[in-house]
């Protein structure tokens, strides 16, 4: 799906500000076909569930109702007129006037509608948007309807961060010609000093096709006519991690000289491969550095925030990072289009997260159900995992940034079933996108043993916690298993692998001059511990510490006000490991750092076997 943009054929309206805002009232059914009675007020993009003090609010589970008036520019008369919500966390209706127009499921990726039979230009509508924040084992993330003895309907879920709801993205009206571009697909490639690129265009009706290629100054460097093609770039300037560039390709539909639409795709031109243990962008060996994140800050949630997006992006250069995980869900498209012309590497996730019921067994990692069966994540659980997938790559198949797709975050892909539930969607993926690498974030109970998915994947992202939750404040043992961890998924899949997650939870301010967990202190050396580690470990391709920035997460005594891994508190000050980070990273430039390397394979069966930290731990 395009993203909506102003270009000679097309006009924008956006529809973001403050909207009125109510729960949904079951004793008055239907509220869309009448003016919202409330004095609430919301603002469009946020999260609604820390704008107000009434803790109902905070805590509903179901339908919430935005509504505002729009008016229809009066001069997209003859033109198609459309809706477009960037997200709505995590089911959507949109009401014209009284009318549905539209449905959609999913949190995290856009949906539209056209409109144009329901408005008229000059006139206003009523424009009303329904958002249900509830996870059931059928949607993506997954989770459950609990209700309790007072009547009161609670969410359950196996994710830990704040289940923030609605609508976090814009909203937005825009106009199209009749005859309109649909959909861009650009691949790319080099050939000695000339880039490849690859393209397709679809549109509305059959339509004659033209396609120009402009450079950064705005000088055209190649066209052709058609609705699928090559284009070759002579002296091509190359999308590089650290330094952008960008091109754009200019879709026409034409008829006889008469441009009847037009759209610019912003694209750059890169390879990504995997070759044996190393990761190749642009046939170089790159090595990432940096985080997981999250959208997630104080009062909007996972309200998009320019100011936080551009503050975000700087402190990772001052850090010397990367690159960065979109865990664990797909970002706003303003995000990658900053890390598009930045030069950060993205690895982008779908919101398969929670796919593991071993989580509720603790340490121990056996649940009270199977994963995967008739009874828990099944087949609709696949479909929406499926659907997600789709939408996703739709959406983000033209961005250079996206170097890998990341189709879980911690599936229990050590259980029974696990295969037959990911296969199909890694050969999906593959089709949908072959250009691009696959992985997956392995959980601690996941073992280089045990796991039933990995040989699937091209790079092996794993998520370790040694020395927090196991072996705590036993940075020496960690540091054994984590390498006979490491070493063992190496041996056995001849992978590239990478850290995908690794941090400890630190309180701002808590200071020690001995090795005490929660400190600042213990964090820095709980990270020097695993970098020691990577630095020893051939085929090792990245480390990305959990978390970026502190972040909210549901209610437990294990988390104070959140979650505290952040190397920044959630208002972006910088802990003491922030520092450290930024002497092992600044001046590395995607290279792998140089520590004692060794490329001994053998291993004790205390180091091999990291499951027995977990046994030895409860």
């Amino acid at each position: 799906m395009l993203k909506p943009r102003s270009t000679l054929t097309r006009e924008l309206v956006n529809l973001d500000g403050l909207w009125r805002f109510a729960l949904e009232d079951t004793d008055v059914p239907e509220p869309w076909i009448r003016t919202l009675d409330s004095k609430l007020e919301a603002p469009v993009p946020s999260s609604y569930n820390d704008l107000f003090a009434d803790q109902k609010i905070r805590d509903h589970v179901g339908w919430v109702w935005y509504q505002r008036t729009v008016r229809v520019p009066r001069g997209w008369t003859g033109e198609r007129v459309f809706l477009r919500l960037d997200a709505a966390t995590h089911e959507g209706k949109v009401y014209v006037d009284d009318v549905l127009v539209a449905q959609h499921v999913g949190g995290y990726t856009p949906f539209e509608a056209d409109i144009t039979e329901h408005v008229a230009p000059g006139g206003e509508f009523r424009l009303t948007v329904g958002v249900n924040n509830e996870l059931t084992t059928a949607t993506i993330p997954p989770g459950g309807i609990t209700v309790s003895q007072d009547g009161r309907r609670q969410q359950t879920y196996l994710h830990d961060f704040y289940n923030y709801a609605g609508l976090a993205r814009s909203v937005w009206l825009y106009s199209k010609p009749d005859r309109h571009i649909t959909d861009i697909t650009i691949a790319t490639g080099i050939l000695g000093r000339t880039g490849v690129a690859d393209y397709s265009i679809a549109a509305s009706q059959e339509t004659r096709v033209r396609v120009r290629v402009l450079d950064a100054t705005g000088r055209e460097v190649t066209s052709a006519e058609g609705s699928q093609g090559t284009l070759s770039i002579e002296d091509v300037s190359l999308w590089r991690p650290g330094a952008a560039y960008l091109y754009d390709l200019v879709a026409e539909l034409l008829e006889g000289e008469d441009v009847i639409d037009s759209y610019t795709e912003h694209f750059g031109v890169r390879t990504v491969e995997v070759r044996g243990t190393q990761f190749l962008i642009n046939g170089e060996p790159f090595y990432f550095t940096g985080f997981g994140k999250h959208e997630d800050t104080a009062v909007r949630g996972k309200g998009h925030d320019n100011a936080y997006l551009v503050h975000d992006f700087q402190l990772l250069e001052w850090l010397g990072a990367n690159s960065f995980r979109t865990s664990h869900y797909p970002y706003a498209e303003e995000v990658l289009e900053f890390a598009d012309r930045h030069g950060i590497v993205v690895v982008n996730e779908t919101a398969a997260v929670g796919l593991n019921l071993g989580v509720q067994g603790g340490l121990t990692g056996v649940g009270p159900k199977p994963t995967f069966s008739p009874e828990t994540f099944n087949h609709e659980t696949q479909a929406a995992h499926a659907q997600h997938l789709r939408e996703v790559i739709a959406r983000d198949k033209n961005h250079p940034s996206v170097v890998m797709w990341s189709i879980a975050n911690e599936p229990a892909s050590n259980e029974d079933g696990a295969r037959e539930f990911f296969e199909p969607l890694v050969q999906l993926a593959r089709k949908l996108d072959p250009t691009r690498p696959l992985t997956y974030a392995a959980v601690m109970f996941a073992t280089f043993q045990n796991d039933k998915i990995a040989d699937l994947f091209d790079v092996l992202s794993i998520n370790r916690y040694y020395g927090w939750y196991v072996f705590t404040g036993d940075l020496a043992t960690a540091e054994q298993y984590l390498e006979g961890d490491l070493r063992g998924w190496v041996k056995t899949f001849g992978k590239p692998v990478m850290m995908s997650e690794y941090g400890a939870d630190t309180m701002p301010g808590q200071h020690s001059i001995w090795d005490l967990p929660w400190s600042e202190e213990y964090q820095q050396s709980f990270l020097d511990m695993n970098h020691r580690v990577f630095d020893r470990i051939e085929g090792f391709v990245g480390e990305h510490v959990w978390n970026f920035a502190d972040f909210q997460t549901s209610n437990g005594i294990h988390r104070v006000d959140g979650n505290r891994k952040g190397v920044f508190t959630r208002d972006r000050k910088p802990k003491a490991a922030a520092h450290a980070l930024r002497a092992r990273w600044t001046g590395l430039s995607g290279a792998k750092p140089s520590g004692n390397a060794t490329t001994s394979d053998q291993t004790t069966e205390t180091e091999a076997r990291p499951e027995a930290a977990l046994e030895g731990a409860k």
